[in-house]
């Protein structure tokens, strides 16, 4: 058996989840991908034994699907040291202005499915005294705006809840990080006009996590530019705030 810590990425097949994968692999760690697509996990997992030598395992997780939870993780092998949730999906405001099936989706796949996976986890984390939980949160969540309200609505209630969680887990050895990426080049964002100055590659956010992790740190902002935009925006008066174009 390793003794090397261990972290189980869920989301695995995502750019950012790829990207938090090989920087933990890099530090030693033996690394558990989960996703929906197990296939499509396997190359990464290969990619990573050999560049690395470490162990990994892929996993079949489906955050929509909350009913399997429970029996996903008494699947593990063993109770990994960190869990980093990094499930998610952007979708189209229009859509979803009308289509409640497409709110339901999103709303479900940003908040409902990783907080009760982590809420789960945590519980497991707490019986033995120690662990590390990661929720990829969104600076969309720091204050509703027009264009991606139902998106951000569900990353609000996200952040809330690691932060809740952030608090009773303190005391019973657990850390817990709530990681706001901001824009991230990556297939998701892919088509999408992003500002230079505050966008950053996938490869920089996994470093980020690893780092929080590392240094216990609560919350991060990937880019320290967005908590002075974020804290600007956030003291707008709502009069002003509901006039702007964006």
């Amino acid at each position: 058996m390793t003794s090397r810590k261990s972290v189980l990425v869920l989301g695995g097949s995502s750019d950012i989840g790829r990207a938090a994968a090989r920087a933990f692999a890099r530090a030693g760690y033996d690394v558990g991908l989960a996703g929906r697509d197990v296939t499509a996990l396997e190359p990464d997992a290969a990619d990573l034994r050999a560049r690395y030598s470490v162990d990994v395992g892929v996993h079949r997780f489906d955050v929509l699907d909350t009913a399997s939870f429970e029996g996903f993780v008494g699947s593990l092998p063993a109770l990994p040291d960190v869990v980093i949730s990094i499930v998610g999906l952007l979708g189209t405001q229009e859509s979803a202005q009308s289509d409640l099936a497409q709110a339901t989706t999103i709303m479900r796949s940003n908040y409902e499915g990783p907080s009760l996976i982590l809420g789960l986890f945590a519980e497991k984390f707490l019986g033995r005294g120690s662990g590390t939980l990661v929720g990829v949160s969104s600076v969309a969540g720091d204050r509703g705006r027009a264009s991606n309200y139902v998106y951000g609505s569900a990353k609000a209630g996200f952040s809330a809840f690691l932060s809740g969680l952030r608090a009773r887990a303190s005391r019973g050895g657990v850390h817990v990080v709530t990681v706001k990426p901001g824009f991230v080049r990556t297939r998701m964002t892919e088509g999408m006009k992003l500002i230079g100055p505050l966008t950053v590659e996938a490869p920089v956010v996994g470093d980020a996590i690893l780092a929080a992790v590392q240094n216990k740190t609560d919350v991060v902002y990937v880019s320290g530019k967005w908590r002075l935009v974020m804290l600007i925006i956030k003291t707008l008066p709502e009069a002003v705030f509901k006039k702007l174009k964006f």
